[in-house]
This record gives C-alpha cells, structure tokens and sequence, in this order.
C-alpha cells in the first residue's frame, strides 16, 4: 500500500511521513520532490513545468493508493515558510508577497497547489492551521488508522520530540 502525502511547501508533510516510518516497523519514505527537484535543475528554464501528480497512474498500473492533503491557510503557510528559513523573513511590500529567493519556488505555486488540493478528488483533507507542528506530526496517528495501520506508541518526551523534528528539517533543507 501506498500513503501519498500531499500538500503545499510548509505544510507538514516530510514531518508526518517520518512520524509515521518511524512509529511503523517495515515501511520506507518515498519522497517524489527529490525526482521533481533533480528534473527542475536537468532540464532548461524555458522546459521547465510542473512535474507533479503521478497517483492518477500509480491507481491505473494496479497500486494501492491512498491519498491525503495537508492543508492550512495562505497566511499559516506564509508563517512555516518564514520559520523554517531559520530567521529569515518574507518581506511583504505593499501587500505583495516578495520572499526570500529560498522559498520563491514555494511561494509562487502556493495559491495554485492549495486551490488544486482543496478539491474533493484529492482524498482526505487534514487541516492543520490549529495545529502546533506536534500536533501536525500526530496526525500521522489519524492517517495511518484511517488506512488499517497499526503505529506503535509514542514515547517521546517533548525536548526528544522537538529534537527529532528539527534534525527532520534540517535533513530535507535543499540548496541551490
């Protein structure tokens, strides 16, 4: 079975899907950003596209996928871009969005991917604006149930919790 995590830049999903490999003896993280970001830097500006949703055809070759989208609002998004630039702030000029170059791909297809994802094709939607990034990680235990798979408890405390976290983050920051 295949749990496809989705939804916009800074909405929780690394966090969720290595909560759940790491409370699911077994299962393995696949990340497809990790292809779309190799293709993004291979291929010529002028070529370049959107290389997203792929699980149309995972459906038709016979896999079985169960979809779900993370979603938060523009301004809860806005605010996880910011904080997970380490300190560096979007900069805001006359109500326009104008990010740091790090997180401009994310802003810009923003509005786009929560519109898309906000459709009732794509699965369960879980919304996390009410949520602390804990809380976010945590709702690894409503996914997995939803789909029949039994998570082993969580036993760590809140300093290992944030810790664990955090080396999460700074293992899936992407340069250049």
């Amino acid at each position: 079975m295949l749990v496809w995590i989705n939804g916009p830049f800074g909405g929780g999903k690394t966090q969720t899907a290595y909560e759940i490999h790491r409370r699911l003896p077994g299962s393995v993280v696949c990340d497809p950003e990790h292809v779309g970001f190799g293709l993004h830097r291979m291929t010529p500006p002028r070529l370049r596209g959107d290389f997203q949703e792929i699980i149309g055809r995972l459906g038709e070759r016979g896999h079985k996928v169960r979809h779900f989208a993370l979603l938060a609002e523009r301004e809860t998004v806005l605010r996880r871009l910011r904080e997970r630039g380490f300190g560096h702030a979007v900069a805001f000029v006359a109500g326009k969005d104008a990010p740091l170059r790090r997180e401009s791909f994310a802003v810009s297809k923003l509005d786009r991917c929560l519109e898309r994802l906000s459709r009732p094709e794509f699965a369960v939607h879980v919304w996390t604006d009410r949520l602390t990034v804990p809380q976010v990680a945590e709702s690894a235990e409503s996914i997995a149930g939803s789909v029949g798979l039994l998570l082993t408890p969580n036993t760590d405390g809140a300093l290992r919790e944030q810790l664990r976290r955090a080396w999460t983050g700074i293992r899936h920051i992407r340069f250049g």
